[in-house]
Formats: structure tokens, sequence, C-alpha cells
């Protein structure tokens, strides 16, 4: 039964009437009030219909919908009148422009609305962000939405609750949890199940419950926004102004928002055992956690906990936690989840880019997380956009392009928050591309600096391009960095120069390309750097993690940089100025150097250079390791990672590098520890299964553990100081991901993505 409400709206047909075509072609499904039956959805107040021009409710109307509503052949004059009257009967505030003081209704909105609802990044999150509302909504349902709150809720959620009607599992619905222990919390339902509820309180928290903690919910049925109170010229100006909220235009936003506070940038820099709230966990990269609740003794008791799903079948995400809340990503989507049961809270999903218009992994969808500070989580999208969203709503707060120039940019990094600036680079660094890395004001999007990893000519460290290469010389920053905060110091790695394999237009070393950039990150201005393949003619991007340990090293206290880089040769670098400590190969083939001098270079075999025919050399050109994480762990002072045996045959020009066959030596996938005094192997796992196929990362912990995907698609514990396998679960897919581990309540989990899948471990009750 339609709600009166409803039917009173459909009166609007009175001042738009439809041409004599529609009753005879369509009121038989849409009925005479255009309200629908259950033949055909109605035609008055459709989010579809108010998305589509005029011109494309003709092509509906002449060419019907696929599997749907047959074409219908009518007159050009007919099919113009009554398009146009579908349109109008949609026609968005936004559309519409009414009329009114559009800035004493701003005014009018800041003082009694904003307090719960955010537009363009300001305001609160006790209610919808309202950035978008003109486009969303026509002005009758703006109107019954400021005058009657309770009769609509906006959007039709997962349960089916229509748009018209208040609907107590709404996500704004307001409801009254009375917990076991004798208390009451009152707030936003924001997602709920049988078994769960997700409730935000009014002072913006939100409690994870569970049917254990709570013995009733009680839904309220008023809703917490009250009626409009204002004159009609204060109401008139008010809907001049939501009239023109039609999204987040692009850049940085004029008016910034709320600075993060110390304690929130603490969060960041420290997190608290338990928290995961950026990429690696902790801005050192290294993922060794200190939680020993799921430890060598107990790993055996392992079991899944929860499993939830995004439609991207090749997921790289890692998963971010804070205050139990868990952050997920795929290409372009960001959902918020319930750390304890995987129940969706929200999520934030924008269109793909323009692949054509895209390089590399970017374009394939590959995406590797996001980055947390205060009420913000921030993200990159395919088509190299950073984007800020609000952490409790999954609101757009700000949105900036990254590119300077013209090319096929993208990105597939996390961001990363040093202080009050998220850091972003770009991918695409196989292709004619200049690389750099940016940081952005966290309030309000503004860019703060830019570093360039190909110089200009004419600048510092330009010498080492001689040729036309230096133009678009590649140096991508595709991989999430690391801080040191004791030092100020922030730590990136860069991409291989371009041509890959053809170094006849960028003869010298080609900076700051395959290396890692020491820079200030209040200015972006480099204190120091390290070249790891000068002049690269392989593809070795120095995009592998770069690990800040504090060790005793040779009877010495050391502040160490330790990366296992694809070019096969395991780094420890001192991380104040740069010092080369040790080089040493952490794979059995490696034949495109003799060994590391004394100053941290290379020697080159010459015979490995490509050549137009073809040169067989080791390591292959994925490396001897990849952007998948490493850890170190200050118990056993092993340095873990999954390392690659393998080699290509590589050409200057053309398909620049093919497999090659080695029927006694075929690819091979091993897990290994060393020691980073020698860099030599303490334990190693080789993998059963195609090494392609496995690009899990690992995970070390204080329990003794090290967790890790195998070739063939099986999770795994090991005993850190062993290798020996503790634990293991099968889930039958191909690994592209890396674990991390968060606890909830005083719970430790496990989580890791696997195919298009994040799942989560603990252990049995």
């Amino acid at each position: 039964m339609r709600s009166p409400l409803f039917l009173l709206l459909a009166l609007e047909l009175a001042a738009q009437t439809p041409p004599p075509v529609y009753k005879q072609l369509c009121a038989g499904c849409h009925a005479e009030s255009a309200a629908g039956t259950d033949r055909g959805p109605g035609l008055i107040q459709s989010r579809s219909l108010r998305r589509r021009t005029e011109e494309q409710i003709r092509g509906i109307i002449r060419n019907g919908t696929q599997g749907g509503m047959p074409g219908f052949p009518i007159a050009d004059t007919d099919l113009a009148a009554l398009a146009r009257v579908i349109r109008q009967w949609n026609e968005s505030v936004y559309d519409a422009r009414p009329a009114g003081d559009v800035a004493a209704g701003r005014r009018f909105f800041d003082a009694q609305c904003a307090s719960c609802h955010m537009v363009r990044g300001l305001g609160g999150s006790n209610g919808p962000d309202l950035s978008n509302i003109a486009r969303e909504l026509t002005r009758k349902e703006l109107e019954q939405t400021l005058d009657d709150p309770a009769s609509r809720t906006g959007q039709r959620n997962s349960a089916g609750c229509p748009s018209w009607a208040f609907c107590p599992d709404e996500p704004w619905a307001v409801v009254e949890v009375a917990l076991k222990n004798g208390s009451k919390l009152k707030g936003f339902s924001r997602a709920r199940g049988p078994h769960d509820v997700q409730l935000q309180t009014f002072d913006g928290k939100m409690h994870l419950l569970k049917s254990s903690e709570y013995s009733a919910i009680q839904p309220s049925t008023v809703s917490y926004m009250p009626p409009l109170r204002a004159t009609a010229d204060e109401k008139q100006n008010l809907i001049a102004y939501l009239g023109t909220l039609g999204g987040v235009p692009g850049g940085p936003m004029p008016q910034a928002g709320k600075p993060p506070t110390a304690a929130e940038i603490d969060a960041i820099h420290r997190p608290k055992p338990g928290e995961w709230p950026s990429y690696h966990g902790l801005p050192s990269a290294n993922r060794h956690s200190p939680l020993t609740q799921i430890n060598t003794a107990n790993a055996s008791k392992l079991q899944p906990a929860w499993s939830y799903a995004l439609p991207h079948m090749s997921l790289q995400t890692t998963p971010l936690v804070a205050d139990g809340v868990m952050y997920v990503t795929a290409p372009n989507q960001v959902c918020a989840l319930d750390s304890t049961t995987g129940r969706e809270i929200w999520c934030y999903t924008r269109p793909r880019g323009d692949a054509s218009k895209i390089s590399g992994d970017a374009a394939k969808g590959a995406q590797r997380g996001a980055a947390l500070l205060g009420d913000r989580i921030f993200f990159a999208t395919d088509d190299a956009h950073i984007i800020a969203l609000n952490r409790l709503t999954g609101a757009l707060m700000w949105q900036n392009y990254m590119p300077k120039s013209p090319g096929a940019f993208g990105s597939t990094a996390a961001p990363f928050v040093v202080g009050d600036l998220v850091i972003s680079g770009i991918g695409g660094g196989d292709g004619p591309l200049r690389g750099f890395l940016a940081a952005y004001r966290v309030t309000s999007g503004e860019e703060a600096w830019r570093f360039w990893t190909v110089p200009k000519r004419g600048e510092p460290a330009s010498e080492t391009w001689k040729g036309d290469a230096i133009e678009v010389g590649g140096g991508a920053t595709w991989l999430t960095g690391s801080y040191d905060p004791a030092t100020d110091t922030l730590y990136w790695p860069t991409g291989n120069p371009y041509p890959d394999t053809d170094g006849a237009a960028r003869i010298g070393d080609n900076l700051y390309t395959n290396c890692v950039v020491a820079l200030d990150p209040k200015t972006g201005k480099l204190k120091w750097h390290f070249q790891f393949t000068p002049h690269d003619l392989w593809d070795w991007d120095a995009t592998e993690p770069l690990v800040l340990a504090d060790a005793r090293w040779k009877g010495r206290d050391r502040k160490l940089l330790l990366q296992a880089n694809r070019n096969g040769f395991f780094y420890v670098l001192d991380r104040t100025n740069g010092e080369f400590l040790l080089g040493t190969p952490f794979v059995k083939r490696l034949t495109w150097a003799k060994e590391i001098d004394q100053k941290g270079r290379p020697i080159v075999n010459e015979s490995a250079k490509p050549t137009l025919g073809g040169t067989v050399v080791c390591p292959a050109v994925r490396g001897a390791t990849n952007w998948y994480s490493t850890a170190y762990n200050p118990q056993t002072r092993l340095f873990y990672v999954m390392t690659v045996e393998d080699c290509n045959l590589y050409r200057q020009a053309g398909s620049w590098f093919v497999p090659f066959n080695d029927r006694k030596n075929p690819p091979l996938k091993v897990l290994r520890a060393l020691d980073i005094e020698t860099g030599k192997i303490v334990w190693e796992v080789p993998q059963v299964g195609a090494p392609e196929a496995n690009y899990s990362g690992v995970l070390s912990t204080a329990g003794g553990l090290l967790f890790y995907g195998e070739s063939g698609g099986t999770f795994a514990a090991a005993d850190a100081k062993t290798g020996k396998t503790i634990w293991h679960f099968p889930t039958g897919q191909a690994w592209k991901a890396s674990p991390m581990t968060y606890t909830v309540k005083g719970r430790q989990y496990v989580a890791i993505a696997a195919g298009g899948n994040i799942l989560s471990f603990t252990l049995r009750e």
C-alpha cells in the first residue's frame, strides 16, 4: 500500500500534465499517477531517471530496456513531449536552481544544520553528508524532508526500506540499546544483523556490539532531525543554498576543515598495540607486531572469524583497523567494516577511470590500501586523484588531481600520513612519465610540496641524464614509504627509468630512479639519497618496502634501513645519513652484477646488458622480490622476505623481456629468513606451486610467529625462529596481498585479502 505522502507527491502531475500518449502506452504499467505498479516502476521521484538527460529518456522509450520494457515506435513530437514531462517530474533541485538568497541560506545552514550535516568537508557527522543533495532530490522531496524528516530517510537501503517512508533499520534511524551490564546506549543504527549492531552514538563514537553484550534494541519512531523551524524567507533561502550542492569539486577546498590534534597525529606515528592505522601498521614499514595473544603455543587453534567480499577478484589491499573499525579497499572503493564480524558499515564507491588513459597496474585494478588520521581516511584513485573521506560516514571531504602535466598517470599505492600532511605517489613508470611525490594538507587537500624523481635540465642531478629521456624518464613512486619520527625523516622508494631496457637516450646513473630518497616531510627537500641500481637496464624498481629498525649491528647501536631489493641484493644502510653498510645477494640466481663495492655501487657484468637479440639475465623482470611486505623481528634478529629464483631474456626493444625456460632450474618461490649482519640465509621454505601466483608478503609477531600466504593458496603461520609450519588454512586463492593483525576488546585477529575476499582469523573460544 502506498503512503499517502507519496500519493500527494504524485499530484505534481497536475502541474506537468503528460501528453495523451502517456495514458495510451504507459499508464497500464506505470499507473496514471506515474506512481508505478507491480508491472512497472514509478516514473516520479526516480533516482535512476533523475540521472538521465531528456535525450537518454527518449532513447529508453524508443528502444526499450534489455530484458524489460519494449520499445515504442511513436511519433517524434509525442516522443519529445513524453520525455520532456518525465524529465520534469524528476528534475533535481540542482537542475531547478530555485530562487533565493544563497549566501543567506548558507549562513542559516551553518547556524542551524552544520552541527549534524557535513557539506564539502565541513560540518558534523550525526546525519548524512549533504554535499550532493541537490542532485539527489527534487524540490518537493527536499521541502518534504525539511518539513517532516520522519516521512522519508533518503536512500533505499539493503533491507529494501522505501525512500518515501520512515524505516527503523535505515542507517540514520535512532535506536536505544539496553546492555546486559545495566547501562543503555542511544544513537544511530548504522548497520545491524540478527546477532550484532554497529551503533554510532551522538558523540561521534562507533560501538560494535554483539548479541552477547545487549538484551534489547528499541527503535525510535521519531527522527533525530527535527522539523525545520524557519520563516518563509529563511526556508526559501535555505532551499536556494541547498540547490547549489551538486557534489565536491576538484582541487583544494577554499575553507579548511578541523586540523588534526597532536594526539591524533601521535596515534599514527606511534600507534597503540593492536591498532593498524596505516598501510604497514607502523610508520617504520616493519610489519612486526608486538601482539602475543596468538603465539607458537596456540596458533594451531586459529579458525576463521568472518569473511567479506569486494567486487574485485585480485585484491592487493592491506586492511586498516582503528577503534575496532576496519577499512578495506578495492579499485576506487573504500568500505568500513565491523572488524569483529565483517559487517559493512558504509562503502564509498566512484566509477573506474578510463583504462585507455591510465598506464600500468592502475589500469588493471591494482590498489593497495588507504591511510587514517583523525576523522579522515585518505585514498588514491586509479586515475591519480587523492581523496579524503569522513571516517564515520564515508562522505567525500575533498579531492585533488595529483599530476601537473599530461600523461597516462595512475595510482596504486596507499597514501601515507606524516604530521598534518598526506603524501602520495603515482604509478605508470614503465611509460613516458616524469615521476613525483606530492604532499597535501589533510584539512583541505591543498598541495604543500612536490618532489620530482627526475630533475629538469639544469637542476641538480640532471647531469646524470645524457640524452632526451630526461623529459619523461620514469621514476614512479608507486609504493608507500616509511617515516622516522625521531629524526623527522621521510623515506620513499622510487621506480625504474624509462625506456626500461634501452639506455641509449639516458646515459648516466639516472637519478633519482631506483633510489631511496630521504626527505624533510615538512618541505619535501632532499636530505640524502642512495641508488641501488644506477642506470637500470632491467626494470628493477626500488619500490620494495623500506624497513626502519633500531638494532645493534656489528657491536654498535645503529638506526638502520633494511631492504631486500628487486635486483637480488639485500641492503643495510644507516638511515641517518644514507651510509652504505652491507649489500649481499639473497638469491642464488644473480648474474647481472659481480658484487657490490665498498660504497654500495654494483660492479655490473657487461655481458648481462640487454641486446637487440636478447640476453639471459637473473633475476627475472619481476625481480628477486617485489612490492609485497617484508618484516624484521628484533627478537630473532631475522629479516623475512618472499624471494624468487628466476631469469628472463632481456631485449633492448620490442618484447623487451620474455620468459626463459630452463628445465633444469624452473622458477622457484622461496620464503627466506636473513641475518641482518651478514645477509646470510638462516632458514628457507621452498614454495610448492606457480611462483607468479604468489605475491604474498609476511607478518612477524612478538608471539614468535610469521604469517604468510603459501604458493597454492594456503594461509600459514610458521615458527619465526625455524620456519616450521604450525598452522595453515586453504583459501584456494592466488595471493596478491600482505597480512596484518589487530585486537578488539582484548581479542587478537589476523587478516589478509585473498582473491576477492577479506579473511579474518582468531583463536577458538
